[in-house]
């Protein structure tokens, strides 16, 4: 599973996960802005880093980790090192340390890291044992779920979904979801697990619906040209200039009726025979 790629788009999304899983008020994520920083003598890149924008608050660097490795808390401190001294950041900082699970951990500590966990300087994330909370909270407990139990956590993910009244950030969970899942029945392709259960349910969902009647009542042809887009481009990658240009010609029925129609599609050719219909 691409795990430092999933992380990183989940801190993303929900910006103020990294707080709920510290034990945190929510609200202080929105003095952050989450960034990724390429540290140069190095060459190496964190996982992420919530950045504060006042001088009052600690940086936040985290590092994910699914695999075992000895020497996992001499690296990050040592990345840690690198960037305070390259960059000068007048704030003071705190690391959050995320494991898979607690055996993941290095077993043997120095003094010096004993001591940074003690004061608090190192905070230790274990994501198995993780209660059960918000959406982000419990998408992370998909990433870590055993495989038979996979597809059921994910549906009920996709009903909590309609919890979340702002639909383009709806859409970007589900989105999230979907490639979550992807990253974690790895035997199986995206388009084979659309067809297997999401595709449709997400059919019959709340937020299908929602998304179907705010186009209908906005009734902007520019808007939904560019959702659409949007979604193709996900999909199948950049389009090219030729379907760019039959897909602008549409009307706004057309639209929704390809919008609909997409959600079947296998493949970039599903698109061009659908075209060629019109």
């Amino acid at each position: 599973m691409r795990t430092d790629t999933i992380f990183y788009k989940i801190f993303l999304t929900f910006h103020s996960l990294l707080f709920e899983l510290i034990g945190l008020p929510d609200e202080n994520g929105d003095g952050y802005e989450f960034i990724s920083v390429e540290v140069k003598e190095k060459a190496f890149r964190f996982d992420g880093i919530f950045m504060p924008d006042s001088e009052d608050n600690p940086i936040y660097f985290v590092e994910v980790q699914f695999q075992p490795k000895s020497d996992f808390y001499w690296e990050f401190i040592t990345e840690i090192n690198i960037y305070l001294n390259q960059y000068k950041p007048v704030q003071d900082w705190k690391a959050v340390a995320i494991f898979a699970k607690r055996s993941i951990e290095p077993e043997r500590l120095t003094l010096f890291q004993q001591e940074l966990i003690a004061t608090g300087r190192i905070i230790r994330i274990y994501l198995d044992e993780l209660p059960s909370g918000s959406i982000g909270i419990d998408l992370i407990g998909l990433i870590v779920s055993k495989e038979a139990q996979t597809v059921k956590i994910a549906k009920q993910l996709m009903q909590r979904t309609e919890e979340i009244g702002d639909i383009t950030f709806k859409q970007g969970v589900v989105e999230l979801l979907l490639e979550c899942l992807v990253s974690k029945l790895s035997n199986l392709t995206r388009q084979e697990i659309e067809a297997m259960f999401l595709v449709n349910d997400l059919k019959q969902t709340r937020f299908y619906q929602d998304v179907r009647q705010d186009g209908k009542q906005e009734g902007q042809q520019e808007e939904a040209e560019t959702l659409l887009m949007r979604q193709l481009s996900k999909r199948f990658g950049k389009l090219s200039d030729r379907h760019q240009t039959q897909i602008s010609a549409l009307e706004i029925t057309q639209l929704e009726d390809l919008a609909e129609a997409l959600l079947d599609f296998q493949s970039i050719s599903d698109l061009e025979s659908w075209l060629e219909q019109l």
